[in-house]
């Protein structure tokens, strides 16, 4: 026969006894450790350009991009209020530069992306190799390498320019590991021809000698022109996926991998007209809409989107994306998926309702 169970006032007791000595019983937090299924805090959410541009100009009205170090307005999950992240392991935001402004140089253990969704001509420089910014184009930033923005603009002719920022933050926040280090000037010295890093190993090739397996990407701009060619080059020749439409990966070509170790973008387009399936992952997923206007629908919730809106998808939660019939829907993603997939956890189910 089992013994008896203590009272709750003993139970009780008993834990206030074991917190003097900083522990704690497994047993009342046994099913919020060990979940049958994700229960995510972070909520669906869609952000309208066109709401949150206005309110970014006004900054550039207020700060500098110099005292900034960086002037972004962040999107913060409404389920994690604070935090500075928009989902649990990922940060987003938009950043300004404006005509003749310098981002000054630092470097720090993040990984960053970029993604340009207004304006063009601004630039980004990283470790002495500066390249030339345009709508749609995806640039990474690698962990610990010097970095830079300015906006010359081109020709002569310079505009605000507004992109994606998407870091793994909240990765090193958790990990304790996070270093950061300014640089002695606010602009590197350009030691490397633009499109120098693309000629090496941006045409399915790469040097003969000196070139390890890198965990970031040596290409550091993946230009928007040749990426949606690919995209509709498919569109012709093979056959749509009822989830994703045509989806594909942007990669280290060194490895076949992840630009980055801990973020993995993606580029898709859905056809005029395309009525989705929904499909759910492990992985959180931020979104940005670079052509295209529809309606994703996340678990519960349904947003319209527009170009240039971003929207987020919490983990476990199933998304479907319809695209409207007058024109095909482009969208750029990024998500935490090569850190699931090197813990061999991520898991992803497509489904037919």
């Amino acid at each position: 026969m089992n013994a008896p169970h203590g009272p709750a006032d003993e139970r009780r007791h008993f834990n206030e006894d074991i917190a003097k000595l900083n522990l704690s019983p497994l047993w009342e937090s046994l099913h919020n450790l060990v979940p049958k299924q994700p229960k995510s805090p972070c909520v669906p959410a869609l952000w309208k350009y066109r709401d949150v541009k206005p309110s970014l100009m006004r900054a550039g009205e207020l700060i500098t991009a110099e005292e900034a170090v960086r002037r972004v307005l962040v999107f913060e999950n409404p389920g994690l209020p604070g935090q500075s992240s928009i989902t649990h392991t990922l940060y987003a935001g938009l950043q300004l530069i404006l005509p003749g402004e310098i981002a000054p140089s630092h470097r720090h253990v993040q990984s960053a992306l970029r993604f340009i969704v207004d304006g063009k001509g601004a630039y980004t420089t990283v470790n002495g190799e500066r390249t030339t910014m345009f709508p749609g184009d995806f640039i990474i930033t690698p962990s610990w390498t010097w970095h830079d923005h300015g906006n010359e603009g081109i020709e002569g002719q310079a505009e605000p320019v507004i992109w994606l920022d998407g870091l793994d933050i909240p990765i090193l926040r958790f990990f304790d590991a996070g270093f950061a280090e300014n640089d002695t000037e606010a602009s590197q010295r350009v030691s490397r021809p633009e499109g120098t890093s693309a000629a090496e190993f941006g045409y399915n090739m790469a040097p003969v000698k000196n070139v390890g397996t890198m965990a970031s990407s040596p290409i550091f701009n993946y230009p928007y022109e040749r990426s949606r060619e690919a995209l509709a080059t498919l569109a012709k020749t093979q056959a749509l996926d009822a989830w994703q439409g045509y989806k594909l990966r942007y990669i280290n070509p060194l490895t076949g991998g992840a630009p980055m170790p801990t973020m993995a973008p993606f580029l898709q387009l859905l056809p005029a007209g395309f009525p989705g399936k929904p499909h759910r992952s492990t992985e959180g997923t931020v979104y940005s809409v670079v052509e295209g206007k529809g309606t994703v629908f996340i678990g519960g919730s349904e947003f319209r989107f527009e170009p240039q809106d971003t929207f987020v998808v919490p983990s476990w939660h199933s998304v479907r994306i319809n695209a409207d019939t007058g024109a095909d829907v482009v969208l750029f993603s990024f998500s935490d998926r090569p850190m699931q997939q090197a813990a061999s956890m991520l898991r992803e189910e497509f489904l037919d309702t």
